[in-house]
């Protein structure tokens, strides 16, 4: 027997569980067995529901990410310049809560940072040579 509430289902509909548990709960609809029949009967009503309209408070709250720090937000957590509770917010958020729309987003902005960072300083060595260059053909 499977004991997904609810919420935790319309959370893996939305994509919005950690990592572990929507393997978990991928895992309980592969087993093809009475429980993960029922368990697809549930999200198929879960989804019934939301065609129709019916939508609960925590419903519209997990699908419109409400929780979720902005972009830019996640870009100032990442250069260290929050103020300390927010950024222990931001830190929950992923971490704890795990969030995985936001955990993607922070590694994309970190691999942006990375890829900036090294094009910068390939532009700047460039910079030096190119400025030093006239220099050098005068000595």
């Amino acid at each position: 027997m499977n004991d997904y509430s609810d919420a935790q289902l319309e959370a893996f509909l939305d994509e919005g569980l950690p990592s572990e548990q929507t393997a978990r709960i991928e895992t309980s609809l592969r087993a093809g067995d009475a429980n993960a029949k029922q368990l697809a009967t549930r999200l198929t009503a879960l989804v019934g529901r939301r065609d129709a309209g019916v939508h609960s408070l925590g419903a519209v709250w997990r699908q419109h990410r409400l929780s979720c720090p902005t972009r830019q937000e996640l870009g100032s957590f990442l250069l260290g310049v929050l103020e300390p509770d927010h950024a222990d917010y931001v830190r929950f958020h992923i971490e704890v809560a795990g969030c995985r729309p936001c955990a993607a987003s922070l590694a994309d902005l970190r691999q942006q940072q990375a890829a900036t960072t090294k094009s910068e300083t390939a532009s700047r060595r460039q910079k030096y040579f190119q400025s030093s260059a006239g220099y050098l053909r005068k000595l």
